[in-house]
């Protein structure tokens, strides 16, 4: 009989449960963050936790620190944000215990292997924790927002659509007065997450004018390049006639770009990043504990936010070390709690993920030993 992912879950973590009462039985119990669901009453967390990665994650994880720190103060958590490539690869060579990345391992990488980070064997634990609308943003004297479909931005983002009132944009905005200025693209210069899901959405729902394969790595020559979440939003912020895309956490007082969904212009926002996340499935063929979502970019659903990225915590199922796994264990469990996910929110304007998900993720968690 083929058990769905929930029951694959029960039965990995009722396992793990029995393992663990047998150690306890031996050398004492310990605590991944106290009673509370959150893991911050009672903690008991202690010692170094390394990680990196993402740097649409860099407020989250800052936040996440923060509240299971309230009740253990001995553990120190450290997050390098140099982009997601990167965080992927020190956590697979063993210098982080936990990444963020804006994607998840490809079944590739996943059977190649292998994980220094991880116990022998042990299957990935890959858990979409933040969720947030990549907004397309611009410095344009004078405007504040512009609507454009996807075949628009795939022609400013390939360099075919060289200046800001080019029939194709101005068609769409008809109350904007647009300069004959030069448009000045910005794109990551690291292997970013952020990247690869701009690019995905740019080849899926423009495949005409972006004949590029989704890719972490910035695949077209032109334009500007910056390093990181912040070295786009200086580029732009620092710029006039620049447009780039970022977590839209940072979007500060920069304009901001309408898409076009079906009939409709849908402007970013948590509800409409979070309503594409529960509308899309979940990639097949994977362990019990690894959650990787399949974004439904070409989706026409009313009132849903197509440019979203689902930003992962990644961690290993099983680890050589106890203290590191019960550390990773009770972070992770903070992070999807609905008290960490609403700190993370009122931080960084994320959408929280729904109870469904969070049964899910909480399951995968369980694994962690």
């Amino acid at each position: 009989m083929k058990l769905n992912r929930f029951a694959q879950l029960g039965a990995v973590a009722a396992i793990a449960a029995l393992a663990l009462a047998g150690c306890a039985s031996n050398e004492g119990t310990t605590n991944t963050g106290g009673e509370s669901s959150s893991g911050t009453e009672g903690g008991t967390l202690a010692g170094d936790l390394v990680g990196g990665g993402a740097s649409s994650q860099e407020v989250a994880i800052q936040t996440w620190t923060a509240g299971i720190q309230t009740a253990n103060s001995d553990l120190t958590v450290t997050y390098d944000a140099a982009g997601s490539g990167a965080g992927r690869e020190s956590f697979q060579e063993g210098a982080f215990q936990f990444a963020g990345s804006d994607r998840a391992f490809t079944a590739e990488e996943i059977e190649e292997g292998p994980w220094d980070a991880c116990a022998e064997g042990s299957d990935l634990v890959e858990l979409p924790t933040y969720i947030s609308p990549i907004a397309v943003v611009f410095n344009l004297e004078g405007i504040d927002t512009l609507n454009l479909d996807a075949a628009t931005l795939a022609g400013i983002f390939a360099g075919t659509i060289t200046t800001w009132n080019d029939p194709a944009i101005a068609e769409l905005n008809a109350d904007a007065t647009l300069p004959s200025s030069a448009i000045t693209a910005v794109h990551r210069s690291d292997d970013s997450g952020t990247t690869e899901n701009f690019t995905d959405y740019l080849y899926a729902t423009a495949p005409d004018v972006w004949t590029s394969e989704p890719d972490g790595v910035w695949p077209l020559p032109g334009g500007e390049a910056a390093n990181g979440t912040s070295g786009v939003i200086s580029a732009v912020e620092g710029g006039e006639g620049t447009i780039g895309y970022a977590d839209a956490s940072r979007a500060g007082e920069l304009g901001t770009v309408a898409v076009q969904v079906g009939e409709e212009f849908v402007e970013y926002s948590p509800e409409a990043a979070a309503a594409v996340v529960d509308a899309s499935p979940e990639e097949e063929g994977r362990a019990a504990s690894d959650i990787a979502i399949e974004i439904d970019r070409t989706t026409t659903e009313a009132g849903v936010y197509p440019i979203v990225l689902v930003s992962y915590l990644i961690g290993c199922a099983d680890y050589e070390d106890d203290t590191i796994a019960a550390n990773v264990k009770g972070l992770f469990t903070y992070a999807a709690s609905e008290e960490g996910q609403q700190a993370v929110a009122d931080a960084a304007g994320s959408s929280p993920i729904s109870d469904t998900l969070r049964e899910q993720v909480t399951a995968a968690i369980d694994v962690i030993q």
